[in-house]
């Protein structure tokens, strides 16, 4: 991995010093258990778990681990999915605890809302949600007690051709963010781009050279904060 990380200054202007660094990953995939593991020269640590309990209970967990104080954390979520609703339950380093729960109205409409407590920095808040999907589109919107509100739109154009919006206001802060995207699928490459009102726009080009070869181009440019950002890669693999 290379490229500039960002470290925090006294000004408003963000300091980036170049770097570079290595990481080994072991994962071990069976049926019913998941475990993904990443370690980098920095002495970073990544580890994650999915394990089925049962056919409708699931056990997720991820942790990083590292040499800075007070950056390590670890979370764990227990996930039951019923016949008609879904639920979860969180629980975290610094007294992180979080529960949610969305239920069936309608074959094609969901409400649902979240519960959340922080105790470190002594935060909590509760949250709304609504889903209704067709086979041409899905429309959500979500509401907190933290002043966000989320509103997102799929609509399937065709078979290869997606386009999505979506809209997000914090009420406190008085931030507003709107996007549009769009996602274009063709015999050999996939193409996926969004541009936001902030002045973002990015693209992500997937390229099927043949059976388990494929190339990734990705590019995003920040006018108004003048960042760019540009990746090629390779997945090899089935």
């Amino acid at each position: 991995m290379m490229g500039p990380t960002e470290i925090p200054s006294q000004s408003t202007e963000t300091i980036k010093v170049p770097t570079a660094n290595y990481e080994f990953g072991a994962n071990f995939i069976d049926p019913k258990l998941m475990l993904f593991g990443r370690v980098m020269t920095d002495g970073r640590l990544n580890a994650r778990l999915k394990c089925d309990l049962t056919d409708n209970l699931t056990l997720k967990g991820n942790a990083q681990l590292t040499n800075e104080p007070h950056m390590s954390h670890g979370m764990f979520n227990f996930d039951y999915k019923g016949s008609d609703y879904r639920t979860q339950f969180q629980v975290g380093n610094g007294a992180l605890l979080g529960a949610s729960y969305i239920q069936s109205v309608t074959p094609h409409f969901s409400l649902g809302g979240e519960v959340f407590w922080a105790g470190q920095p002594r935060k909590s808040g509760i949250g709304y949600a609504g889903r209704y999907n067709t086979d041409k589109m899905v429309a959500t919107g979500q509401f907190a007690s933290t002043g966000m509100v989320a509103l997102s739109y799929v609509q399937k154009v065709s078979e290869k051709v997606s386009l999505a919006s979506d809209f997000m206001y914090n009420y406190f802060s008085k931030d507003v963010t709107a996007s549009f995207g769009y996602d274009y699928i063709l015999r050999q490459c996939r193409l996926r781009g969004k541009i936001d009102s902030n002045g973002v726009v990015a693209a992500f080009l997937e390229e099927r050279f043949n059976m388990g070869l494929n190339f990734l181009l990705s590019a995003e440019i920040d006018h108004k904060k003048k960042d760019y950002k540009f990746g090629f890669g390779l997945t090899v693999g089935e």
